[in-house]
């Protein structure tokens, strides 16, 4: 096969991939795997949208319900002090994954919610609230909040909230026509001025690597605070916040095979504590009179009410088994499937990779657009024979715009997936021109 104009550049490893045998193992932890879609075997390949989940997930949640379900942080009781031990080990467990400390992880309903929390945070301390602790993170007019183009909704629009609430400016570093982040253009927007930069880790549209060897050392000469979203990223390589240097970092549970529901944010302890809370309510004060209330320190702060322990209990379930499995492993075995899908997919007329020209390591994931066919029509395609794929815009409307299109067709491994099942998804989008009549004199 003939590799499309840049070669797959991520996750190189020397570690094996998975062999056969040990992925029909892991295949067979995946309960869902099971089923069939229209009379074909389902084939799952929108892992980037939500991963699904392996029976100890599914099981560790069900254990909890039946065995020591109470509410945490609260009660003398035996089964009250068994359910807070649990969460807590559940913190423990995402601390060691992240390389950070206990109190430095924060459990949210998902990755767009830590986000908002941060976001309405620095609001609040811009506010006035939190006193001088907060002041330093304060934004005034004139101060600048940096994204990029790139970004998925989530990690745009609190930014631009957050600049309207404050009067600070949101600018953006752009991408390139492959749709790179200019590396070029970032020295020139992010500047005196930045006081947050918020940038992708990996890219949810072209699975490419943000360069965050770049742009992480021109925010600190800013001064700037570092917020990064991490939920393309945590399920394939290891993430270490503080190897990277970024004060505040997320993920979503629902894509590293832990449930829906659950979401972590790492934040640098002494800027959790300075911070004033976003939601507030029980559990996270110290003392409440009728004029006002003092705040726990973090993560106490951050988790007013009853928290989501039944799936912190499960999202810890499925971090030891990503970690069972190895991420150089994983990594080993996505840069083969990676390969093998760009490869095949740089050979079908009419087929245009999004980000196929970005020379930038990647995940097993690729969204594409098939000439004369909406993506929608391309997904239902897949759909008929069993392949589950993402279609739409993926929550990154303004880079879809830059590349100009308006949707694609996005297929994402999983730790479950075959190279058997990235040629059946090669050969179904070679297809699906075939399908609409668009071949030879009509293609």
């Amino acid at each position: 096969m003939t590799l499309s104009p840049a070669p797959y550049a991520g996750g190189v490893t020397e570690a094996a991939p998975f062999s056969s045998a040990e992925l029909e193992h892991i295949r067979a932890q995946f309960p869902i795997l099971r089923r069939d879609l229209h009379g074909h075997p389902l084939l799952y390949l929108d892992s980037a949208a939500t991963a699904q989940k392996p029976s100890r997930v599914i099981e560790a949640e069900a254990t909890f319900y039946r065995e020591a379900n109470a509410a945490v942080h609260r009660g003398a009781h035996t089964l009250a002090g068994e359910a807070t031990e649990l969460y807590e080990d559940a913190r423990g467990t995402v601390a060691r994954f992240l390389a950070v400390n206990d109190d430095e992880v924060i459990f949210t309903s998902n990755a767009t919610e830590g986000l908002n929390l941060i976001a309405y945070a620095i609001g609040n301390a811009s506010l006035g609230r939190g006193g001088a602790a907060a002041a330093p993170y304060a934004l005034r007019e004139g101060d600048e909040i940096v994204v990029t183009e790139l970004e998925h909704h989530a990690n745009l629009i609190p930014w631009q909230e957050l600049a309207a609430r404050t009067g600070a400016t949101l600018r953006f570093i752009p991408v390139d026509d492959s749709g790179a982040i200019d590396v070029d253009a970032a020295t020139g927007v992010i500047g005196a001025r930045t006081r947050i930069l918020a940038v992708s880790h990996v890219s949810n549209v072209t699975g490419a690597h943000s360069p965050l060897e770049t742009l992480v050392p021109l925010a600190r000469a800013a001064g700037a605070l570092v917020v990064l979203d991490a939920c393309q990223s945590a399920p394939h390589l290891p993430l270490r916040p503080r190897e990277l240097d970024v004060d505040v970092a997320v993920f979503s549970g629902h894509k590293l095979y832990g449930p829906t529901g659950i979401g972590v944010l790492y934040g640098r302890a002494e800027l959790l504590n300075a911070l004033p809370p976003f939601l507030t309510g029980g559990s996270m004060i110290t003392t409440v009179t009728m004029e006002g209330a003092e705040y726990l320190p973090a993560p106490q702060r951050f988790e007013p009410g009853t928290p989501r322990i039944a799936q912190a209990i499960g999202l810890a379930e499925a971090i030891r088994f990503v970690d069972e499995l190895g991420f150089d492993r994983i990594a080993a075995t996505e840069h083969q499937l990676g390969a093998r899908l760009l490869a095949g997919l740089a050979e079908l007329p009419g087929i245009r990779v999004l980000g196929a020209g970005i020379d930038a390591p990647r995940v097993a994931l690729a969204s594409v657009v098939v000439d004369g066919v909406h993506a929608h029509d391309a997904g239902q395609v897949l759909d008929n024979v069993g392949i589950a794929a993402r279609v739409g815009h993926h929550c990154a409307q303004p880079l879809h715009r830059r590349l100009g299109v308006t949707a694609s067709l996005r297929v994402s491994a999983g730790v479950h997936t075959t190279a058997d099942e990235i040629d059946q998804a090669v050969a179904a989008i070679a297809g699906v021109r075939h399908f609409f009549g668009l071949t030879g004199e009509n293609a």
